[in-house]
């Protein structure tokens, strides 16, 4: 379950290590553009084919490396913004968020904005402005906010599918809201990570980290050696109090962050589909009690009345196995399976009913908004 803590601005998961699987070197691509002075174009060297086996080998040296960091924070930092979020309860939060345009939209995560009653930013150069929610997306943890008037600066997005296990990133954010704009250097420590979140969901496609990221850092960005934005600091986890652990930072991937966001800015919020029932995941206690069947899927409660599951004939007490081709099992729960497709498109939906195998057609809707 997620912790949140907002009067910091940062979300934090506690949880036990055993928990997590397995933890996370294609740096080297990274590292050879450093050494041809070319840092801002690490992007293109990860996608040149690799140097032949008889090539000298590169020597990197310490000074190389440092300024293609001092590099990149010089080309982001000045983006990076501390976000206020005076709460409709009165209190006071805060986090970090990242210009991505000259219009003043500007990244963060949904936790930093949520509850909130009016938000203003703090750039880099310690002036302060006003901003109004533009939309967010909790599923993503993603949010737009926007400044009117000029901005000092805006950052680039990059492309996360590039990124390599052991390459360089730097996180920039405001750590415990009084620090502005402090940068951390660690590596890529593993990519294509997944989290689960409360409400049966999972975050996926997460990077993971070891820079360092405290309260406050959420919502900053993680930057490449290019000072491209390849992610956007979502949480950390601390371990459980008798094991703690370091250096397990998340963000998530700008891939993603780029196709929520494109639609919050576009619409003011992201399409989600809708299939219109209650529903209890499966537990092995359900199924003894219930002789449901199977061990995996979800035991439909309750339906919308009108919606896309009751007009397609699923009934109540009807187990859900599969949304398309995407079985429902604990690597990939039932509301991921759902996010895997659109509003409006027609999918084929595997229940078990009385002990039978059954496909509905059932075209989804869209998600009412809140």
């Amino acid at each position: 379950m997620f912790k949140r803590f907002m009067l910091i601005g940062v979300l934090v998961i506690t949880v036990g290590l055993t928990a997590l699987g397995g933890a996370a070197a294609g740096g080297a691509a990274v590292y050879y553009a450093v050494k041809n002075n070319a840092p801002r174009q690490v992007a293109a060297a990860q996608a040149s084919p690799s140097q032949s086996p008889s090539a000298a080998p590169q020597v990197i040296s310490p000074a190389d490396i440092q300024t293609a960091v001092t590099d990149s924070v010089a080309k982001a930092s000045p983006a990076v913004v501390t976000v206020i979020n005076n709460l409709s309860n009165g209190q006071k939060a805060s986090g970090s968020g990242v210009i991505i345009s000259k219009e003043g939209y500007i990244l963060t995560n949904n936790h930093v904005v949520e509850g909130q009653r009016k938000l203003s930013v703090v750039f880099a150069n310690g002036d302060k402005a006003d901003a109004a929610l533009v939309g967010a997306d909790p599923f993503a943890d993603v949010a737009v906010i926007k400044v009117g008037g000029a901005v000092p600066a805006f950052a680039a997005l990059g492309n996360s599918d590039m990124l390599k296990q052991g390459e360089t990133v730097i996180a920039i954010g405001s750590p415990l809201g009084d620090f502005n704009n402090t940068v951390t250097v660690g590596v890529v420590s593993a990519t294509h990570r997944t989290i689960e979140s409360d409400n049966g969901y999972s975050m996926e496609d997460l990077i993971q980290t070891d820079a360092a990221i405290n309260h406050g850092n959420s919502g900053g960005p993680l930057v490449n050696l290019a000072g491209q934005v390849v992610g956007l600091n979502t949480l950390v986890i601390r371990g459980s109090s008798s094991d703690q652990a370091q250096g397990l930072g998340f963000a998530v991937a700008s891939n993603t962050v780029k196709a929520v966001s494109d639609q919050i800015i576009r619409q003011g919020y992201v399409a989600r589909p809708y299939l219109g029932v209650n529903w209890q995941a499966i537990t092995p206690a359900m199924v003894k009690q219930y002789n449901l069947g199977s061990q995996n899927g979800i035991l439909v409660t309750d339906l919308a009345s009108g919606g896309p599951a009751a007009k397609a004939g699923i009934r109540s007490g009807d187990v859900i196995t599969a949304i398309g081709d995407i079985q429902i099992e604990p690597s990939r729960p039932f509301v991921n399976a759902l996010l895997q497709y659109k509003p409006g498109q027609q999918i084929s939906v595997t229940i078990l009913r009385q002990g039978k195998t059954m496909n509905l057609n059932v075209t989804l809707a869209e998600r009412p908004k809140a």
